[in-house]
């Protein structure tokens, strides 16, 4: 590289990241301001059913908004692939794939299925739209500067690291989350431009539209030191919160797939549903904010009603996002969190007594101690903590909760629900990166063709000869029809000869099938796999009974040593 193209290189790295940080944080904003424009009109927001009092349509609206909304949100889904909203899992793969690809027409129709959900008051999220959005902006950048998958990478991690802190008022959580979660590594290369879009996306949210943080907390302290028993005790018993919401989002998308309904049937079902339970508990509506900021107020919430928003908040969220609304989980795991560290909290005032911290402590407590598990963030979790309180005994308290909660959660559930929703998709992320990428790549791709193919008829005379024309030591016996029927080798042959097998008898009477057959669709880990105890020339690819190639060992080990030699290079550029 010249001393001339480094700068340059630097350059275009640098003015990627403040790009897409500042046009992913117009669209966030955008984005935010409309679902809270459908919440206001359409009767689901707390300040728009207080002004409409006592009208007779409200009970009829908070069932039919949410039920409609499913139904429009379930047509809409038709037109994406796989028939699903899209979302941060799906970012994951994209980041880990050998090629990037986030398809702009699902982003795009991704984002307004969960803007309609989130408008019509279904209990979802709203972060994991942004990231996905975000990275669907960020991987079309990449492709467009024409960098390769490295570069659509960065860009995937600048668009989701610039709507996280956009999102939250957090760019160096926007930074973290980008790595921590999206991308898996910290490489320089990629650490730059994510950091000056992470900052660009936080300064258009604060500098030019001055968004509201998420919740405020005054001056607090730990007021009693044994109180850090309490706190890991919420760390403890957030994770096992945590993973009933996790199971029971997997348990709803196994009962969707039971039901024989249209997919557009099903999510209304889950919208009619919420309208139901909010006739009484409104609380349940829409992303609950409002919830969330009274939650940590001294007496705002009795245990009572605590408890009740909690199991209620979670089976119904978990209902909406299995039946097919587009939303994340983060926000709901966040609110589910706040609650019950708010519970918590009205406990360890029975246990102290007076020589208790204020509620807000156990409810940031909490909120972390449920979304980490969720999303398999800890560091992010925590700095969101830190950035939105500038507290440093509130982040210490929140540090305890949150790394036993995501001890515990990893050693029985997983990193987190994205990587469990990847592993039953086939993309297993706890060997690391390296399996993912080698699993991607197809047997398919390594076909050769230069192999003896000799036809079952053809005497074992003949087949010498043809071995040694070739220079091949195995030759592959096949059908009239193409069909492999087995495996001769030199060895063979001279075995044969020794037990004075005639030199014109038939090779398919003869033909040993190989220990090891592949067909084009294995994935280059399988093969690595199964071909631990081969021993031979080459290994025959198959594919419906028919010899279509073989794959040699050595291009089996070459694919795999490049794939390592490429992540390598990504993990550790610094330009």
């Amino acid at each position: 590289m010249t001393s001339l193209a480094l700068p340059l290189r630097l350059l275009a790295l640098a003015m990627l990241g403040c790009l897409l940080g500042g046009v992913v944080s117009l669209v966030a904003v955008g984005f935010v301001d409309l679902v809270l424009w459908l919440n206001d009109i359409l009767l689901v927001s707390p300040r728009s059913r207080v002004l409409a009092g006592d009208s007779p349509w409200l009970p009829w609206l908070t069932v039919l908004v949410p039920a409609a909304g499913g139904l429009v949100v379930g047509l809409i889904c038709l037109g994406i692939s796989d028939r699903r909203p899209h979302g941060p899992g799906d970012v994951i793969q994209a980041a880990q794939s050998p090629e990037v690809d986030v398809p702009p027409r699902s982003g795009a129709l991704s984002a307004v299925a969960a803007c309609l959900s989130l408008g019509a008051g279904a209990p979802v999220g709203q972060y994991g739209p942004l990231a996905h959005l975000g990275a669907t902006l960020g991987a079309m950048a990449g492709r467009f500067m024409g960098g390769g998958p490295s570069l659509t990478r960065i860009g995937i991690g600048c668009g989701v690291a610039a709507a996280i802190a956009t999102a939250f008022n957090a760019p160096i959580a926007g930074l973290v989350f980008a790595h921590e979660v999206i991308l898996r590594h910290y490489s320089l290369r990629a650490f730059a431009p994510i950091t000056v879009a992470a900052t660009m996306g936080y300064m258009v949210a604060n500098r030019v539209f001055v968004r509201e943080p998420l919740f405020r907390i005054q001056d607090v302290a730990v007021a009693n030191p044994l109180e850090l028993v309490a706190f890991m005790l919420i760390g403890v018993f957030g994770a096992l919160l945590a993973m009933t919401l996790m199971r029971s989002v997997l348990y709803a998308g196994q009962l969707s797939t039971r039901l024989s309904l249209p997919g557009p049937l099903k999510t209304a079902l889950a919208g009619a549903a919420v309208g139901l339970v909010a006739l009484q508990l409104p609380e349940v509506l829409g992303i609950g904010k409002e919830t969330l900021r009274f939650a940590i107020i001294e007496n705002a919430f009795g245990a009572g009603e605590l408890a009740l928003v909690i199991v209620a908040r979670l089976l119904l969220t978990a209902l909406c996002l299995g039946f097919g609304f587009a939303g994340g989980i983060f926000s709901p795991s966040l609110l589910i969190g706040v609650l019950f560290g708010a519970l918590s909290g009205l406990g360890a005032a029975a246990v102290f007594g007076a020589a208790h911290s204020p509620l807000a402590i156990y409810g940031i407590c909490g909120l972390v101690a449920v979304a980490g598990p969720v999303i398999g963030a800890p560091l992010t979790t925590i700095l969101i903590v830190f950035e939105l309180t500038r507290n440093y005994d509130v982040a210490l308290a929140a540090m305890v909760s949150a790394a036993f909660a995501n001890l515990v959660g990893y050693r029985v559930f997983g990193r987190s629900l994205f990587d469990v929703q990847l592993a039953r998709r086939g993309i297993d992320l706890r060997l690391g990166r390296d399996k993912v990428m080698v699993q991607q790549r197809r047997i398919g791709d390594y076909l050769e063709q230069d192999f003896t193919r000799v036809d079952s008829a053809t005497p074992l005379g003949r087949v010498r000869e043809r071995l040694v024309d070739d220079a091949n030591s195995e030759a592959y016996v096949v059908d009239a029809d193409g069909r492999y029927l087995g495996t001769l080798s030199l060895l063979g042959l001279d075995l044969l000869e020794r037990r004075e097998v005639s030199p014109s008898a038939a090779a398919g009477d003869h033909a040993a099938r190989e220990s090891v057959v592949l067909s084009p669709d294995h994935s280059v880990w399988e093969a690595m796999t199964q071909m631990r105890d081969f021993v031979g020339e080459s290994i025959p690819v198959v594919a419906d009974d028919v010899l279509v190639g073989v794959v040699f060992e050595s291009s089996i080990v070459s694919a795999y040593m490049g794939t390592l030699r490429s992540l390598r290079e990504e993990e550790h550029a610094s330009a």
